[in-house]
């Protein structure tokens, strides 16, 4: 026992233990999740979604694993169906129209007033007189109606006694003959009644193109409607040759208009109204326009509050063809925005006292993704014309004159030109009234893309009008009423009752109303919902949400790794192994080294002890596959790298 003991080998030195950390531990830092299994079981037993972790726990149970698994993924196809409602909502940008009711002393106004009578001017006096005479001629010759104790007493005479003939005149056309279905369609009386001629006349007057290639006729159904029209082209044509800084524009003062005017208990004056003129309403008057010195402000409501005005309605030395009514226009508008009469103005009565209650309401846009508005027409493909802030009347009347001026060669005159345009005129295009009436076609059908172009103000101001009517004067008071007013303006009044009308406008109430739109879904709302979506379906929070981010992000770097394992292995280590066992197989025993080979002339002797196996030795892999085979060397160096075999001697 002793001698075994002494026998015993001395143990080697103790290892030392390594400092720091071990090789496990720091592939530790760096493991990752072997299999998709093992990353799912470890998602379902640490995420705090709910009902994942019933996935792992039922596992050995196939059913309720399937059933957890088709509830958890209904429940996540639901979510997502939610998210995106929620998102398309959102995206869709909708608006919340949000009304205020809100009270303060406003701004009163600007009030327009026109005298509803084209006037006479003296440089073209002549060439009227001239239209007149020729319309006379022409309403003689095609209804046999003399007219001239109406346009000024002016005998008709032919056509041919004329100075000189206007181009494009009036004239009958013969209607198309009823078709025969529509006889046979209707009943037996009207079959059996003689046709009358007359009625199926339609008046108007030919237009052709610069080279006459191209003409048609403007026609319209009703004579006085035909009559008004064919003046009023030519009254156009006329009128473009006045001067813009002729002096007779201003001949018509205040005083021959308006009688009285107030405005909250106080008379007006001069510095309260600017002057304009109308092709179609004659003079026109702006009260509290923004060029004034002081703009009017309305404390209280009520109709002694307010601008009150007694206007002249008599028609003395005018163009009656132009103008078939009697009265006056008035238009109620913003302190920057141009008095489009023939767009949003009312007439006034002659003989009625008109009372105009008003509202104000104030609509407040949002622009961007959530309408299609504009802040300020800066960004619209319209130049403004008008010396005025933006609003969509502006451009579109704008619009239309930028394409009158580049497919007609000329301006419109109902419209504000540029310098270096002429307003039309045929005897200098000769081709306008066929170019005009055309582009008035395709800009009704909006061929022309002015009402694409024009988009809506974000930020309007508007007054919601209520009239009422009386008779003013009454009866028992008239006649110290027409005699105080001719008196105090030096004018005797022909006609009473049709002489004089009576207007007031005044705030119904302070209070006005304010519409403003607002988003319907923000950033909040949107994340507000999602969460709410989240929480339903499965009870968790936005950490839940990393979680989930984070099992998609390993789910990648797994699928990663695998593919690039398999690359390797496929690529690399199959194809090394074989070329490797076939060095080895076809080395020769003489091109190993010395200490693999056996020498069997001189035995080693037996060592006392216990008989041990002999080793089996295998021969080292072939190092020249890791690298550049050499080339084969002389016989020489051959013999001394190769195993010797010993001799006997």
């Amino acid at each position: 026992m002793k001698g075994d003991k002494g026998e015993e080998p001395e143990r080697g030195p103790e290892p030392e233990v390594p400092s720091g950390r071990t090789e496990e531990e720091e592939e530790a830092l760096i493991e990752f999740h072997r299999s998709y299994r093992e990353l799912f079981q470890f998602f379902c037993n640490n995420t705090t979604i709910h009902g994942a972790i019933r996935l792992v726990c039922s596992q050995h149970n196939s059913m309720k694993t399937a059933f957890w698994a088709v509830l958890w993924l209904c429940a996540f196809g639901m979510m997502y169906w939610q998210f995106g409602l929620l998102f398309g909502e959102y995206f869709s940008y909708p608006v919340n129209l949000n009304i205020n009711l809100n009270s303060d002393k406003l701004v009163f106004p600007a009030i327009t007033v026109c005298t509803l009578n084209p006037y006479r001017y003296t440089e073209i006096k002549e060439e009227l007189k001239e239209l007149d005479r020729i319309t006379e001629q022409t309403l003689f010759d095609l209804y046999k109606y003399n007219c001239s104790s109406s346009l000024g007493a002016h005998p008709p005479r032919s056509r041919r006694s004329l100075p000189r003939a206007l181009p494009h005149p009036l004239r009958r056309l013969p209607g198309p003959p009823p078709s025969p279905r529509a006889r046979s369609a209707s009943s037996s009386v009207w079959d059996n009644n003689p046709q009358v001629n007359r009625k199926d006349w339609k008046i108007g007057f030919q237009l052709c193109n610069q080279n006459k290639s191209d003409c048609f006729y403007q026609t319209y159904s009703s004579g006085v409607d035909a009559v008004r029209e064919w003046y009023r082209f030519h009254y156009i044509n006329i009128l473009s040759r006045v001067p813009e800084d002729s002096p007779s524009l201003k001949e018509d003062t205040l005083g021959s208009f308006i009688f009285a005017c107030r405005f909250n208990q106080n008379s007006c004056s001069q510095a309260n109204y600017s002057q304009s003129y109308h092709l179609m309403y004659g003079n026109c008057y702006t009260f509290n326009h923004k060029n004034n010195s002081n703009l009017w402000m309305s404390s209280l409501p009520g109709i002694n509050n307010g601008l009150s005005l007694v206007l002249r309605t008599e028609q003395n030395d005018f163009i009656p063809l132009l103008s078939t009514v009697t009265g006056a226009r008035v238009m109620v508008h913003g302190q920057d925005e141009p008095a489009f009469m023939d767009d949003g103005g009312f007439n006034l009565r002659p003989g009625v006292e008109t009372s105009i209650s008003m509202k104000k309401e104030a609509l407040d846009r949002l622009g961007g993704n959530y309408g299609d508005c504009t802040e300020d027409g800066s960004d619209v493909p319209v130049k403004n014309i008008y010396s005025s802030n933006y609003t969509q009347q502006v451009c579109i009347h704008s619009c239309f004159q930028e394409n009158m001026i580049r497919e007609c060669g000329c301006a419109y005159i109902f419209y504000p030109k540029p310098h270096s345009v002429e307003y039309c005129d045929y005897w200098k295009h000769s081709s306008w009234g066929y170019c005009f009436y055309k582009l008035q076609v395709a800009f009704s059908e909006d061929s022309l893309g002015c009402f694409t172009k024009c988009r809506q103000p974000c930020s309007v101001t508007s007054y919601q009008l209520s009239a009422g009517y009386s008779r003013w004067p009454s009866v028992t008071s008239q006649d110290w009423v027409y005699r105080m007013l001719s008196r105090q303006n030096n004018y005797t009044i022909n006609n009473k009752r049709n002489g004089i009308a009576k207007l007031n406008i005044f705030f119904k109430e302070l209070n006005y109303k304010t519409n403003s739109e607002s988003p319907a879904v923000t950033m909040v709302t949107l994340l507000s919902n999602l969460g709410s979506q989240w929480s339903l379906w499965f009870g968790s929070s936005v950490l839940s949400v990393v979680e989930m981010a984070e099992f998609i992000f390993d789910l990648l770097v797994i699928t990663f790794l695998m593919l690039l394992r398999r690359f390797r292995s496929r690529y690399w280590s199959p194809g090394r192994g074989g070329r490797g066992a076939q060095e080895v197989a076809s080395t020769p025993a003489s091109s190993l080294p010395s200490r693999f080979c056996p020498h069997p002339s001189s035995p080693s002797p037996p060592q006392p002890g216990p008989a041990t196996a002999p080793a089996l030795t295998a021969p080292p892999p072939a190092y020249a596959t890791l690298g550049p085979r050499p080339s084969p060397l002389g016989s020489a160096e051959a013999s001394s790298y190769g195993c010797t075999e010993v001799g006997e001697p």
